[in-house]
């Protein structure tokens, strides 16, 4: 099967500026492409990228959050982690509660209604990016998170 070319999918008239930029917009489009069929998946499960994202971490770390430092580690940053906090309060799929050694400090942990969310969408998502990935062998996926890794290391904050 022939890939499409990115110049072909944007119909783009002319060559690109330049290989970096190719590079960027073919980084963006495809970011964009996952991004979408993720977020349908989750949709399903009643969630949003953003919310999906502070329950992943918080999952991950296994213990209550600060909501700052969730939002640090975030994959992408959310503008506004106190409305997307909210929105999870209103779900019953975190509690929040006031830090014992900082009052100005609240602390976020996930519920067990979070958790049975999560466990539902892990065998689906992980379904997803083997899908959206079958194309491409497994040494190209290493070279390319080497590659990304470089990319990012290069752009710093």
């Amino acid at each position: 099967m022939w890939a499409m070319a990115l110049r072909d999918e944007l119909k783009k008239r002319g060559p690109f500026d330049s290989i970096e930029q190719e590079v960027g917009l073919s980084i963006m489009r495809t970011s964009d492409l996952i991004e979408n069929r993720i977020a349908r998946l989750l949709r399903e499960h009643g969630l949003t990228m953003s919310q999906y994202n502070v329950l992943r971490i918080l999952r991950g770390e296994g213990k209550p959050m600060p909501c700052l430092e969730v939002a640090d580690r975030m994959i992408q940053v959310a503008p506004a982690i106190t409305r997307v906090v909210d929105q999870l309060l209103k779900a019953k799929l975190i509690v929040k509660t006031q830090s014992e050694s900082d009052r100005r400090v609240f602390l976020i942990d996930l519920t067990p209604a979070a958790k049975r969310t999560l466990k539902a969408v892990d065998g689906p998502l992980l379904d997803l990016h083997a899908a959206l990935m079958a194309n491409v062998p497994k040494k190209s996926l290493k070279l390319l998170i080497e590659i990304l890794d470089q990319t990012r290391d290069g752009i710093g904050e």
